[in-house]
């Protein structure tokens, strides 16, 4: 069944190529009839001369089309330049604004550094004094212990 199917499709596809065979055989045969009506017999100088400016033409038309592409595509580079030199400026811009706010951070770094070391050394001062007026303390409760146990003992 299978078989068959093909063979039926494959005799169509025979008979529909042999009808375009024979209705281009027909148009063929009206083209010359027009022709041969319708041709004008040149010499044949004329005829290279005229074959040779219509191939100069189609010539010009494909080299034009060419042109006009690497046109387009020269506009394109141009805006795609235009376009890069404007991101590379704001890039630019950007990095010197981050380098300044660099340069910012790293003095308020140093000046938080200052401080921090002015802070510290007031502290260790504040400690010497109250370890000096500690010692003070402890040498005076001594001297008074010796006092008051002389006292004491006397009395």
């Amino acid at each position: 069944m299978a078989q068959e199917t093909e063979g039926k499709a494959s005799g169509e596809r025979w008979a529909g190529a042999l009808a375009n065979l024979s209705e281009m055989a027909s148009n063929l045969d009206s083209l010359q009839k027009l022709l041969l009506k319708k041709s004008v017999f040149v010499e044949e100088d004329t005829f290279s001369k005229a074959s040779l400016t219509s191939e100069q033409a189609r010539t010009i038309k494909v080299l034009e089309q060419r042109v006009q592409t690497l046109e387009r595509e020269v506009d394109a580079a141009i805006t795609a330049a235009a376009r890069a030199r404007s991101e590379k400026r704001q890039a630019e811009a950007a990095q010197k604004a981050a380098e300044l706010r660099a340069l910012e951070v790293t003095k308020e770094l140093e000046n938080t550094t200052k401080v921090f070391d002015l802070h510290m050394e007031e502290l260790r001062a504040k400690q010497e004094e109250i370890s000096k007026r500690d010692k003070e303390i402890k040498l005076l409760e001594a001297i008074i212990q010796t006092v008051g146990g002389k006292d004491s003992r006397s009395g």
